[in-house]
């Protein structure tokens, strides 16, 4: 008998200490099955991450001097847009302008203080963007000094033309300035590449607002 029951107390003690070990150990975390999304770049479709690249996005991207040029020369472009806009308030006939106006002048200071952030975030300068215009007049979309001249010197409904056509000529700029960015072959730094997406999809937005805005105007 004594050996049986020795036995007996070898299966409990091991029973329990299984028991012991499974109660500790943590439970299997949840695999996710959800699909990953990623925007398409201006004039492009949206599509399905496969698993690879949705491995591949988790691990931090390095961004590159491509990625930092971009960012201070659309700083400045945003600066500009917001010279225009304060020209509205003074000069604008049309009420819708200025709330137009004022919208972009809220937009325009948000993504401004999104790209400094990302800069600095990377310990890259933040280039005053109040800076004189000069030496970026050759980006897509800017206004020449004669031009922004013009825009102020004008007043009432030819104001408001002229706003709207400055303003879509500006934001076709910028969209042109963001698909060479994904053009690039190293440009596009993940978080950027979201940014530059939330940006150009407002730009579209808007520039299909005022283009209704300026037909009605025009006729």
């Amino acid at each position: 008998m004594a050996p049986v029951a020795a036995r007996m107390s070898v299966v409990l003690v091991l029973s329990f200490a299984l028991v012991g070990c499974t109660a500790t150990e943590p439970a299997p975390r949840p695999t996710s099955t959800a699909p990953v999304v990623q925007l398409g770049a201006p004039g492009e479709d949206n599509r399905t991450l496969t698993p690879a690249e949705q491995l591949q996005l988790a691990t931090p991207q390095a961004h590159t001097e491509t990625d930092a040029v971009f960012v201070r020369d659309m700083l400045h472009h945003h600066a500009q847009a917001l010279e225009m806009t304060g020209y509205v308030e003074e000069r604008a006939a049309d009420s819708d302008i200025r709330l137009l106006a004022e919208r972009m002048r809220i937009s325009q200071e948000d993504e401004m203080d999104q790209l400094e952030a990302w800069l600095q975030r990377r310990s890259e300068p933040v280039r005053d963007p109040d800076a004189p215009h000069d030496d970026h007049a050759l980006m897509p979309g800017m206004l020449t000094a004669d031009e922004l001249a013009a825009l102020e010197a004008a007043e009432g409904q030819d104001f408001d033309v002229l706003f709207l056509q400055s303003m879509i000529r500006h934001h076709e700029g910028a969209l042109v300035m963001i698909a060479e960015l994904f053009a690039s072959a190293d440009g596009a730094e993940q978080e950027l590449a979201q940014l530059a997406n939330h940006f150009g999809s407002d730009q579209r937005i808007e520039i299909a607002r005022m283009a209704g805005m300026l037909a009605e105007r025009t006729g």
